[in-house]
Formats: structure tokens, sequence, C-alpha cells
């Protein structure tokens, strides 16, 4: 069995955030097996090979900014997504206290 190399593991807990709900680049790390993973995460979406399979739009900053590099529109098309997935913004940010995926198990 071959080992996932660090951005399949990336896309697979990008694969499951919900539908509603965001999480951060260093939650993501996290996830994926290194907390200091979070810029490489950054790149992996940027280069995420199957935009419709991998939500790479539910992934904001740790304050809930969206990417204003993000590669399939722009800032605006990541915002434009997430209120689509209803995600609710205020100040330009995402509202993390009410829209952050819950994931108790890596902390």
């Amino acid at each position: 069995m071959q080992e996932k190399n660090t951005f399949e593991k990336i896309y697979e807990v990008v694969k499951q955030i919900p539908r509603g709900k965001v999480a951060s680049y260093g939650q993501v790390a996290s996830l994926a097996g290194n907390k200091r993973w979070a810029r490489v995460v950054g790149y992996a979406l940027h280069v995420n090979p199957d935009s419709e399979g991998i939500p790479c739009y539910r992934v904001v900053t740790k304050d809930g900014r969206v990417s204003s590099a993000f590669a399939f529109g722009g800032a605006n098309r990541q915002v434009e997504l997430l209120m689509a997935d209803g995600v609710e913004f205020e100040d330009g940010h995402v509202k993390m206290e009410e829209y952050q995926w819950e994931t108790p198990w890596i902390y």
C-alpha cells in the first residue's frame, strides 16, 4: 500500500469539511498530520486538481478571511460559494465562532 503524499492528506481533510462550515488553514494542517503545514495547505489548495470534489473554498484564515489568491475565481468567488453554502460574513470575514468546523479530536 502506497503512503499518501502531503497534498493527498490535505485534500482528504478538505473533502470532509461539511457544507455550511469552514476550516482554517492551520486546522486543515493539523488534521492532515502537521500543524506547521498551514502554508503548505495554501499551496495545495492553489493547485487543487478537483475543484468540484475538493471544496477548497471552505478553507479560510484563522480569523475568517478569504484568500485574495483564490485559484478558482478570486476572493469574490470564494465569498459567493461560501454564501451559497449558508455561511454568513460580518465585516468582510466569516463569523468563525458560528461557522468553524468543530473537530475536537485534533486538539
